[in-house]
């Protein structure tokens, strides 16, 4: 499914234009600088190219991104690596997709939540998220890096708190006609395609789609325990939010 989000609240770009959702453009603007800095950008000459170049990006996304096979054998340093691995992306499209998810969906989240709140939890589903999925794989030697996991809890605390809140959709088999469906009928729709490409997804590089899961479900229950009823909103338009390829 190649999908646009677009929340019908105003106050999505509304509360970064006026300040009121600082933490999410510091969360995208790490997220963006680490990448340039690093070498899967492909901005740093001194990186090198070709094979040195992938010889970099392995070694990079081993040293920050979580090793499953490592992060319980009891290191200190291992036992940080779902923090840094959250600022850490594999490739532009990656990047580019957990943004816009993360700029959608982050500020109204922000906005109600407060901004040390919203802090602490981004941070701290997102680690969950990423431990989870490696308790899942023990045995697996490959790196995970990204902030999916987190702004995965992101869409699942911004449903019980905005459900109401349209989303316009293009999907394919309607010949990309754009359809608008509230939040609670799109993001379950969302955790029911994580769940069926979890259940098929092999060996090797790919999507993390356990930590979406886990991610989407620490949000939700998060924001349904600490929030209760949900908040209304009316209904405006804003700037389309292009879904990339999600992986962590």
């Amino acid at each position: 499914m190649i999908t646009t989000w677009r929340t019908a609240a105003v106050r999505t770009v509304g509360a970064v234009r006026d300040g009121r959702a600082p933490m999410t453009c510091v969360l995208m603007g790490l997220c963006v600088l680490i990448f340039a800095l690093g070498p899967a950008s492909g901005l740093v000459p001194g990186y090198g190219t070709g094979t040195a170049l992938e010889s970099a990006q392995r070694a990079y996304f081993r040293h920050w991104g979580v090793v499953p096979a490592e992060l319980f054998a009891g290191s200190p340093r291992a036992a940080l690596t779902p923090f840094t691995a959250l600022f850490v992306h594999g490739s532009w499209v990656h990047l580019l997709g957990n943004m816009l998810f993360l700029f959608v969906f982050g500020p109204m989240t922000e906005e109600r939540m407060g901004r040390v709140e919203y802090t602490l939890f981004y941070v701290g589903c997102g680690y969950l998220a990423l431990v989870g999925y490696a308790a899942a794989n023990l045995h697996s030697g490959q790196s995970l890096v990204g902030a999916s996991g987190a702004i995965a809890a992101v869409l699942g605390a911004f449903l019980p708190l905005f459900p109401r809140a349209r989303v316009t959709s293009l999907l394919p088999f309607l010949f990309f006609v754009p359809v608008r469906f509230p939040a609670w009928v799109v993001l379950p729709f969302w955790v029911t395609l994580q769940w069926l490409s979890a259940g098929r997804a092999d060996e090797g590089p790919g999507v993390a789609y356990l930590a979406h899961l886990i991610g989407f479900g620490l949000g939700l229950g998060y924001a349904w325990a600490r929030f209760g009823r949900p908040a209304r909103v009316r209904a405006a338009t804003v700037a389309p939010a292009a879904e990339g390829e999600n992986p962590s």
